[in-house]
């Protein structure tokens, strides 16, 4: 199989041109970012950066047993870490990962390497529409919740090379879940946006923005940190 590098060759494009060309695409299409967390989190976000699950159990010294089951098993329920000198830090449950049905749906990986892929990631999602319709589902919809509205632009000039795209909710198997493994999370510059566009339109052509294992220097990025509810903010912390 030829690479995408002899592809590109062969049109006469350098790679380096075509990774510029479909990153500036994709920050026209998606100015802005939004990463959704606990309410409390933004006094540990300050100090730390945001940090993916990988990162906190690192940055917290977790031994081998306990991070097994936070890192590589489904968390039925909210994972709370606290120490003194660090800060407290709250894992969000994978309710809508139901281990038999990742299973089904998963192309090349285990259940357990699936997991650790995605706790390896720090989740933004690309429109604000897709935050006010998490914010309004389940369990969710009744509680507080802390939203950072991100700059692409900063962002992706810092992280660009471990930022992966993907085209559906990777931590949900609820409904009709769709295939999923090792080649779902990719490069936005191998990113393949006119098909999924045709597929799922415009407005769902990409699902999740992710940056590999951490983004220490969030605070460079940020326009706007809120605690929404109800899809509304009711306290606006950082920004304008």
């Amino acid at each position: 199989m030829r690479s995408s590098g002899s592809r590109l060759a062969e049109r006469g494009c350098s790679i380096k041109d075509d990774w510029r060309v479909r990153v500036d695409d994709f920050v026209a299409r998606y100015p802005r970012l939004f990463h959704m967390t606990s309410s409390s989190a933004w006094p540990t976000i300050e100090r730390h950066g945001l940090r993916s699950v990988t990162a906190i159990l690192d940055l917290m010294y977790i031994d081998s047993d306990r991070r097994g089951r936070i890192e590589a098993e489904r968390r039925p329920d909210t994972v709370r870490l606290s120490d003194a000198d660090i800060g407290e830090f709250e894992i969000r449950d994978q309710k809508p990962l139901h281990a038999g049905k990742l299973a089904g749906c998963l192309t090349d990986m285990t259940v357990t390497q699936w997991l650790q892929l995605l706790n390896r990631k720090v989740f933004f999602w690309p429109t604000e529409q897709r935050v006010d319709e998490l914010l309004g589902a389940g369990e969710y919809k009744d509680r507080e919740h802390l939203v950072l509205v991100v700059r692409t632009s900063s962002l992706v000039a810092i992280h660009g090379p471990e930022i992966t795209l993907a085209p559906i909710n990777t931590g949900s198997v609820l409904y009709a879940p769709a295939p999923r493994g090792s080649g779902t999370l990719v490069g936005i510059a191998e990113y393949a946006y006119e098909e999924s566009r045709r597929r799922r339109g415009s407005r769902k052509a990409i699902a999740e923005v992710a940056v590999d294992y951490a983004v220490p220097d969030i605070q460079n990025h940020i326009v706007r940190v809120e605690r929404r509810q109800h899809g509304r903010a009711v306290q606006v912390l950082a920004g304008l």
